[in-house]
């Protein structure tokens, strides 16, 4: 029996990193003000770790969406797999070519390209897709943040979030 609303506790799992990183940094600050002596030195160590969880926890939270989408997600050591009630399909982190979200479908999709295969489409709520935060965020050169703000619903049209080699006129921006 739970006493926590469903609702709430929802809320409470979609913020957990950046609560964590408050509580980390509230420990932080009873030590410097309590006890002090050792203590109070590590407090000191502990706020700066507690604002880059708070700052992590953010990000990840903005990236979920929610997980009663179509479908399940799962990555297990580089390869992304998305098992949908219609397509589905499997792709290597590192043979990724592009990474594109597509918010004209319903619900939003992200779309995962790799030479040689068809495109691999996921919506961005389908169980298990806040796993694919840690795989995208070790793109090398991928810009974290100006993927959750056209996550959070900046454009009506495919975006190009990532590619490994621009297919693109040099002077033609990425986002």
């Amino acid at each position: 029996m739970s006493f926590i609303r469903p609702e709430a506790r929802a809320a409470l799992q979609r913020w957990r990193e950046a609560l964590i990183g408050v509580a980390v940094a509230l420990v932080g600050l009873s030590w410097i003000a309590g006890p002090g002596g050792l203590l109070g030195w590590l407090g000191w160590a502990m706020i700066p770790l507690g604002a880059v969880l708070v700052f992590i926890g953010i990000q990840r939270a903005r990236f979920r969406t929610g997980g009663a989408g179509p479908g399940v997600v799962n990555v297990d050591e580089g390869q992304i797999s998305y098992f949908g009630p219609l397509t589905g399909g499997a792709v290597a982190a590192r043979d990724l070519e592009r990474l594109t979200l597509d918010p004209s479908l319903r619900p939003a999709h992200w779309v995962l390209t790799q030479p040689g295969v068809p495109p691999l489409y996921i919506p961005v709520n389908a169980e298990g897709a806040e796993a694919l935060f840690d795989v995208f965020s070790a793109l090398p050169g991928i810009r974290t943040e100006r993927m959750l703000a056209q996550l959070q619903g900046g454009s009506a049209l495919p975006v190009v979030i990532w590619e490994k080699t621009p297919s693109r006129p040099p002077g033609l921006p990425l986002h």
